[in-house]
């Protein structure tokens, strides 16, 4: 203890402050505060599910997609034969695995089934032979006339660009991983998840691509599950783990019964890149 003096003289004693009382002074503020709750920090620390495909057999025909069906129903015997039930068999849809593919799948995002179809013939016509030196050598005019949208023509122009210089290798692509070559597409400007999974999905035929940001899968999920809300992406991607490794085949079953509920309602409400 020592006494100190104060400036009207009187005498003042101190001590040393006591171990609690240490420990109050010293104790951290809160992290959370009203704004804040406790499991906001715990949601953000929670890792994402990685972007893994399993291998599988490539579903490159009628016969291999039957096959894969039937191994969804054993693996999921609540829910995939609810989705055949009601949107029968999933059709094949499939594509060829190089330039022109991946235009129809640029093209298709974020519009209808019809609109689409209706959008490439135009590409295909007004751009003969549809290749990567067609679409750098067509100007902003000749594009629009096809009814393509800015973002399609600068990703259109990134993709030619991308092939007609070395920079992508689309017929090299179904030699990689999935996850290789899905790094791949990603990698240019103007392609995201979404088409890069559409292509794993209809062009390379991979049983375990799934795009997860399609607003139709969301949707669908949502009313084959019975949800309250419809899933995000992330929502929706645990959903499917279920699925593995025939996430691709329940996507084209979602599909299918996504149209038959909504009574044959044109479109997929794509996600987009």
């Amino acid at each position: 203890m020592r006494v100190t003096v104060g400036k009207k003289g009187r005498a003042r004693k101190s001590a040393g402050k006591s171990a609690t009382a240490r420990k109050k002074t010293t104790a951290k503020k809160p992290r959370f505060s009203a704004k804040q709750p406790k499991n906001a920090a715990r949601r953000r620390r929670r890792a994402p599910l990685a972007n893994i495909y399993h291998p599988g057999p490539l579903i490159d025909g009628e016969a291999t997609l039957r096959i894969a069906v039937d191994a969804l129903m054993t693996l999921d015997p609540i829910v995939i034969p609810k989705l055949v039930a009601s949107g029968g068999p999933p059709p094949l849809r499939r594509r060829e695995p190089g330039f022109a593919g991946l235009v129809w799948i640029i093209v298709s995002q974020q519009v209808s089934t019809a609109s689409a179809n209706a959008i490439f013939k135009r590409v295909e016509a007004n751009l003969s032979p549809l290749g990567a030196a067609s679409i750098l050598a067509a100007d902003d005019a000749a594009l629009r006339a096809c009814g393509l949208s800015s973002p399609k023509m600068r990703a259109l122009r990134a993709l030619a660009e991308a092939v007609q210089f070395g920079a992508l290798d689309l017929a090299g692509l179904a030699l990689l991983g999935a996850e290789d070559a899905h790094r791949a597409l990603v990698a240019i400007k103007g392609i995201g998840p979404w088409t890069a999974d559409i292509f794993l999905l209809f062009c390379l035929g991979h049983p375990d691509a799934f795009p997860a940001g399609d607003l139709a899968l969301q949707e669908a999920a949502r009313l084959a599950l019975g949800l309250k809300k419809r899933p995000d992406d992330k929502a929706l991607r645990k959903i499917a783990e279920r699925w593995r490794p025939w996430r691709g085949v329940a996507a084209r079953l979602l599909w299918a019964y996504y149209r038959a509920v909504r009574q044959g309602r044109e479109g997929m409400a794509l996600a987009g890149a």
